[in-house]
């Protein structure tokens, strides 16, 4: 059976994307208000919060609390660039606040590291930092897997036009999603496994997978320039 998408988040439901088309239609700044803290400030929190802690984003010389308002004020001035019917807002938001996360850490990061280099370490546990080196290059490199995920999460019906193709698309993103419980190292199986899932034929499923490997080197050029996967899909429909 294809993929069908999943459900956000509890806190970030139909009635919080609901409210960022109201906050949009209005140009009354009291109501804007009204609707921002009715319905989208406990979820921004929310949001912006998990995926602190989830990437553990911790490159900053100031408190979280103060990160977390930064990344708010930010998904704010981007509430008007979210259309609705062009992707879920949780998954659009999602990218957003991740995209900020990771230049803002990972320039901090450089700054901190330059700062490490020239310093005197023969009284620092020398270890302890190549370790931490390696730590976060292990995690940029989830972060960046997970961004790629996020984009075609975000971008999948913008790209593929056909339902057949959006299909198949969604059932490798579904595998991606859970890539670390699948315990296959075999193309031939896991081509198998997306024609049960899909229930698309090999020559449609590899016309996909091709279309997305394209765009992989697009994004994978756009994360080692920019730190980030802009959100923005492309504008060619197959």
């Amino acid at each position: 059976m294809p993929r069908k998408k999943s459900k956000t988040r509890m806190y970030f439901h139909e009635g919080t994307e609901q409210g960022i088309v109201d906050y949009n239609a209005t140009d009354d700044w009291r109501e804007k208000n009204a609707i921002y803290n009715e319905h989208l400030r406990q979820p921004f929190e929310k949001l912006v919060e998990n995926i602190i802690h989830t990437f553990k984003f911790y490159h900053f010389d100031v408190p979280t609390e103060t990160v977390k308002h930064e990344v708010i004020s930010f998904m704010i001035t981007r509430l008007d660039k979210y259309k609705q019917g062009k992707g879920k807002a949780f998954s659009y938001f999602s990218v957003v606040v991740k995209n900020w996360l990771i230049c803002h850490n990972n320039a901090n990061y450089k700054k901190m590291k330059t700062h490490t280099d020239v310093i005197d370490l023969k009284h620092k546990d020398v270890k302890k930092v190549v370790y931490e080196e390696k730590d976060i290059e292990k995690r940029e490199g989830s972060m960046f897997y997970n961004s790629v995920i996020d984009y075609w999460k975000t971008n999948t019906e913008t790209v593929f036009k056909k339902q057949r193709d959006i299909d198949i698309a969604y059932s490798i993103i579904d595998l991606m999603d859970r890539v670390e419980s699948i315990e296959i190292f075999n193309k031939k199986a896991l081509y198998i496994l997306l024609r049960e899932i899909s229930g698309a034929q090999t020559q449609h499923i590899t016309k996909v997978l091709n279309v997305m490997r394209n765009h992989f080197k697009t994004l994978n050029t756009q994360w080692e320039q920019s730190g980030y996967i802009s959100a923005s899909g492309s504008s060619r429909a197959y």
